[in-house]
């Protein structure tokens, strides 16, 4: 498949596997809605929302960064809105923003747990909820979640329980 003239919003997409996704994606001649926190430069992390937007255009695509905290679904719904208004409507979201924490359960703090659910949970729904009204118009659309398949395994639950939970809400949006 080819995504030259595709609309991908793409949260979390400064860094990481949200960069890639969009890069590969920018490569084919795709438009790239950037949706992530990094505006400005982190000490420890690298990638801002614009040096991923030079990135995918510098590699074929079309980039629009926005910074835009998942958790805050007002900010969400007007960057997919801003986003459709660019380029002309969303054809996929990528869900690919999340918060990690892979801590017993004695030693998750309930601040890193209320995280983990906003960012995976109900921002990763925020996003697809306000993306459904350009999806639907889309002739080819798309939901990529980076989460992993439900496993009922109780190794996943022994050791990392709140992670676990936060990305298995996650991978049912």
């Amino acid at each position: 498949m080819n995504l030259r003239g595709r609309t991908l919003f793409v949260t979390g997409g400064s860094r990481g596997i949200g960069l890639a996704i969009a890069l590969r994606a920018a490569r084919d001649g795709a438009n790239v809605i950037i949706a992530a926190k990094t505006s400005e430069p982190h000490r420890h992390l690298p990638g801002t929302i614009h040096s991923a937007a030079e990135a995918i255009e510098a590699a074929g695509g079309k980039a629009l960064p926005l910074m835009v905290d998942i958790r805050d679904d007002a900010a969400v719904r007007a960057a997919v809105d801003a986003g459709a208004e660019r380029f002309g409507g969303i054809d996929i979201v990528v869900n690919n923003a999340s918060a990690i924490a892979t801590s017993a359960v004695e030693q998750t703090e309930l601040k890193r747990w209320d995280l983990m659910l906003d960012v995976n949970a109900r921002g990763s729904f925020a996003t697809a909820q306000a993306a459904v009204p350009y999806l639907r118009k889309s002739a080819n659309p798309h939901v990529l979640t980076l989460s992993p398949p439900i496993n009922l395994d109780p190794r996943w639950f022994a050791r990392h329980v709140a992670y676990t939970i936060s990305k298995y809400a996650m991978s049912m949006v």
